[in-house]
């Protein structure tokens, strides 16, 4: 039995399925495959059924996944305190984001981060929340960039900066000519939304329902460029994080609009594992990007009010 061995018992019972856990460990199915049934012959267990189609465990098998899963954890730690003894801010990060930050947040603090940390040899990994969670409890990653919800409460959370959401609607929505939009106004109206999954529909859905907006089912996005294609196409309307808007109020016929009464936003955190003898390099990571951030919202808040003038 070896680490790599518990990795994949850990990978498995994250995704349920052999293929998926492969391709995440960077194996072969086959060899996965096969060092699971070494490692059920050294246990002298049987951790899976394997009269099903699915991946199902036997209950000795889930009970030793929460085990394998502790014993990483150990590993994780006894790297990170090794990793202690050399310069702090030095050596590989792994760094797990959800897809509705990264592509819009890495732009502004990537140069930051190389300029002020040389030695940091950061590994950026993009996820959806769920996925995230479970690879920072098995080790996988050290830290994470999410947006803050009941999920990430287990970890130590460092706050980032609030992000605002603005309503983005087609350029001939009625609403694009308003400065600013009241969502308590919209009550009734139907939104289109990301899928299942996107800790972003969550923080949308918890302001429309606060004011009665409704969900338009007919549509789920995959992603936000998805949305932003669909509200383009006149399709409907929907609430952007303003990272991923533009620094235009209109461009390529949507127009982003601020929201107030109530102003919707989003909580975004670095966040890591309890005990973590890593916790002042990820605080310094943290007071990094908190510091920067003003200076960005600053600038998208200039421009977009430049074109509001025109």
């Amino acid at each position: 039995m070896n680490i790599r061995d518990l990795e994949y018992f850990v990978s498995l019972a994250e995704f349920r399925h052999f293929r998926k856990a492969a391709d995440a460990c960077n194996v072969s199915q086959p060899t996965l495959s096969g060092q699971i049934r070494k490692l059920e012959d050294e246990l002298g267990v049987m951790l899976l059924e394997r009269t099903s189609r699915k991946v199902l465990f036997t209950q000795t098998g889930m009970m030793l996944v929460e085990q394998a899963k502790e014993i990483l954890r150990n590993i994780q730690i006894l790297k990170e305190m090794a990793s202690r003894q050399g310069e702090e801010m030095s050596g590989p990060m792994h760094i797990g984001l959800i897809p509705t930050i990264a592509p819009y947040l890495l732009p502004h603090v990537i140069t930051v981060l190389h300029e002020s940390f040389p030695q940091l040899e950061l590994y950026l990994h993009e996820a959806q929340t769920a996925n995230i969670v479970a690879q920072l409890e098995s080790g996988k990653l050290d830290c994470a960039i999410i947006a803050q919800v009941k999920e990430t409460a287990q970890f130590i959370e460092l706050p980032l900066f609030n992000e605002p959401m603005f309503l983005a609607v087609p350029a001939n929505n009625e609403l694009a000519n308003k400065q600013t939009v009241k969502l308590s106004n919209l009550k009734g109206q139907k939104f289109l939304m990301l899928e299942d999954g996107h800790c972003l529909r969550e923080h949308a859905m918890g302001y429309c329902f606060q004011v009665g907006i409704d969900e338009d089912k007919q549509f789920k996005a995959t992603s936000l460029e998805t949305l932003r294609s669909m509200i383009s196409a006149g399709r409907g309307i929907t609430l952007f994080p303003e990272l991923a808007a533009p620094n235009e109020r209109m461009r390529d016929n949507i127009c982003y609009i601020p929201c107030t009464a109530p102003v919707p936003v989003r909580s975004i955190a670095l966040i890591y594992r309890p005990g973590s003898p890593l916790r002042s390099r990820y605080e310094t990571i943290a007071k990094t990007i908190r510091e920067h951030m003003p200076k960005v919202f600053a600038e998208k808040e200039r421009l977009l009010a430049s074109t509001n003038l025109k």
